[in-house]
């Protein structure tokens, strides 16, 4: 009974030793975010096809949360109410407004800049700006950094930005201002006030960017478990012996097979180890780049973005006092927690980080979501793709409004659509047309968007739905534009002269209401690289492989009129206008680009007459020809973009039994088989 007695206390007080040293020193930190709300979100978005990368995130882990109060800064007596003038945007949203660069810049400024000027918050008048942003050089020299600046009043509503360490910001007089920093320290920070940047490379292209590497479901054959940042720029792999202390040179060090990296090469493992050092954050980008899951070992600056991203669904904080115990918690780690960690941390690379026109445009909207308070973008927005630079608040801060969040949220769109038909130039009253959609199951409405020099007709055929009629401007851009008339989240986008009958306006329909985030068409071209040109070509002529559908017949949600009519650069739309035909490959490259997959193909009647597309640079027919300048639309789009979003498919999706031999009865879609 004595002994019993014994082992009972030894072990009560062993357990209480062991809740304090894990109370007191944490091993591995994945806190839980701020605020929850009540239910849970079903599986990861769509945001890739399941055949290249399974989704392993748990539901409840990407939930909405309402707008953040503004916290109490660590160091200054600014914040948000106090040195912000929030009243200054209420007008016409948050207008900004970059001081011009004084003498010569270098190249990372001068992006910044053209960043700036390139967003859809960019104004030309100080005036009417609601915030005004000083763009510090690290060429500045000591004796210049304090420009006289005839707006600067203390430097309220301002924002001092630097990319780079910059002499200037530590001397230059702030004041009122919020400060843009790269890697700030924590002891600096003022949190809810300044934005905390990540610390980019010299030449971090302006816009695109290089993809994550992220490709398999589990590490390859041979990959290191961990990679560890050197001081030099590199990386070297560490083995599994936990006897090694790989960032503690006291401890005998087992380097691995291959010990460094070259400085441009990216890390190849699962883990990358990355010290608490400023000069080190340059490593966490390209940890994200990589698919490798940082693990910050006591980090003593601030995370970029920490306002808005969680990190703890991507990143991981150690404590570096006890490298073994670390060590052994990542090697012991689920398979299906690495994969999500490792797929938020692709997912944030491509939506925030990838270059410095989203670093610049993702610190303008974190602004934006200051001015806005109730109407800003939830967190699920920030922390689930496509992200918040392509879920635009002023279509909804709902997330089930959007077409790529309806799997996660467990909703469906309206099970209405609406026929937009535009009515060109040259273009006729498409009373054949009207009559066919308007037999449909489920229209809701046709809207006839009349841009032809003549007048419309006074009297129009009788349907079944509401017929009106609305004033184009004559521009090709014109059929993307979000009318309010609009009702419902469906749109069949059509021209004057397409041809379809009732039956394949009804499947197509069909199948979009399972795919609404995409594009489903039944015209389609594709994109291809041609050597010979040295740049990329579209053609209609490969009718296996396809990348584009064309928006003269094609469903896809009303969102997409939003994101086209205030996302895209101008130079983009005015391309567009200037040569109709790239308005179809614009749009398409707008929705690859915010859903990484191809448009869907529906069947199209071989009775109708096929609408071939004009010719193009590089098709067969063309390539002996000099290349027309109006028609080289496809590259400078891609240059628009930087990088090429098309994504080609070979999928058709077709009605079953058509051509089975059953009886009639059976048959759902039986006009679809007409000779």
């Amino acid at each position: 009974m004595q002994s019993w007695r014994r082992k009972s206390l030894w072990l009560a007080l062993s357990a209480s030793w062991l809740l304090i040293l894990l109370r007191v020193f944490p091993v591995l930190r994945l806190a839980e975010p701020a605020r929850r709300q009540a239910g849970a979100p079903q599986g990861w978005p769509r945001w890739l096809d399941a055949e290249l990368l399974q989704s392993f995130s748990q539901p409840g882990e990407l939930l909405e949360d309402g707008p953040q109060p503004p916290q109490a800064p660590r160091g200054g007596s600014c914040y948000r109410g106090a040195c912000f003038d929030a009243s200054r945007c209420r007008g016409g949203g948050l207008k900004v407004f970059v001081y011009p660069a004084v003498g010569p810049i270098s190249e990372t400024p001068r992006k910044v800049l053209t960043s700036i000027e390139g967003s859809r918050y960019h104004t030309a008048s100080a005036a009417e700006a609601c915030l005004l942003i000083l763009v510090l050089s690290p060429d500045t020299p000591a004796g210049e950094c304090h420009p006289e600046l005839p707006q600067w009043d203390g430097g309220k509503n301002h924002l001092v930005l630097s990319l780079h360490p910059a002499p200037c910001l530590r001397i230059f007089q702030l004041g009122q201002a919020m400060v843009a920093e790269a890697s700030p320290t924590m002891d600096t920070f003022r949190p809810g006030f300044d934005v905390a940047l990540p610390l980019l490379p010299e030449a971090h292209p302006l816009r695109g960017g290089a993809l994550g590497q992220l490709q398999q479901h589990s590490p390859l054959p041979g990959v290191a478990l961990i990679a560890m940042a050197e001081e030099r720029g590199g990386w070297r792999t560490v083995g599994t012996n936990f006897s090694a202390c790989p960032w503690d040179g006291r401890c005998e060090q087992d380097h691995g097979p291959k010990q460094t990296h070259p400085r441009a090469t990216l890390p190849n493992a699962t883990f990358c180890l990355i010290p608490g050092r400023n000069p080190d954050a340059l490593h966490f980008l390209q940890a994200l780049q990589a698919g490798c899951i940082p693990v910050l070992l006591s980090p003593r600056w601030e995370l970029p973005f920490s306002e808005v991203i969680d990190w703890t669904k991507a990143a991981v904080v150690a404590d570096e006092r006890l490298p073994l115990q670390v060590l052994a918690a990542l090697q012991e780690m689920p398979l299906t927690r690495v994969l999500a960690l490792r797929q938020q941390a692709q997912f944030l690379w491509d939506a925030y980080f990838s270059s410095v026109e989203k670093v610049i445009h993702t610190t303008l909207e974190i602004i934006q979501d200051r001015v806005s308070g109730a109407s800003a973008h939830p967190s699920l927005l920030w922390n689930s793709p496509p992200g918040a630079l392509l879920a635009l608040s002023t279509f909804s801060t709902s997330p089930s409004d959007f077409p790529f969040y309806h799997l996660q949220q467990g909703s469906r769109p309206l099970g209405r659509f609406s026929a937009l038909i535009w009515v060109g130039a040259l273009g006729q009253p498409p009373l054949k047309l009207i009559q066919a959609v308007a037999g449909a199951q489920h229209c809701a409405q046709i809207l006839v968007l009349w841009s032809s020099k003549k007048p419309p007709p006074p009297r129009w055929p009788e349907t079944a739905v509401p017929l009106t009629v609305l004033d184009g401007h004559r521009k090709a851009s014109d059929r993307f534009l979000p009318y309010s008339a609009i009702s419902t989240d469906a749109i069949l986008s059509l021209d004057a002269h397409s041809s379809l009958s009732t039956s394949e306006v009804d499947f197509a329909f069909m199948v979009w209401q399972s795919f609404p985030e995409r594009m489903v068409g039944f015209l389609t071209w594709s994109h291809f690289w041609d050597e010979t040109q040295g740049g990329w070509g579209y053609t209609g002529e490969r009718a296996n492989e396809f990348s584009m559908v064309l928006t003269s017949a094609a469903f896809y949600h009303r969102y997409y009129h939003t994101l086209f009519t205030h996302s895209l650069p101008k130079a983009l739309r005015t391309l567009a206008d200037e040569s109709p035909p790239c308005v179809e490959v614009l749009m398409n490259f707008l929705v690859a680009a915010v859903t990484k997959l191809p448009p869907i193909k529906v069947p199209y009647g071989p009775w109708h007459q096929e609408a071939k597309p004009p010719l193009v640079p590089g098709s067969p027919r063309l390539r002996s020809e000099p290349r027309p300048a109006a028609q080289d639309c496809i590259n400078q789009m891609a240059a628009g973009f930087g990088h090429m979003p098309l994504v080609s498919s070979r999928l058709r999706l077709d009605p079953v039994l058509f051509k089975d031999p059953v009886s009639v009865l059976r048959k759902k879609y039986r006009s679809l088989e007409k000779p």
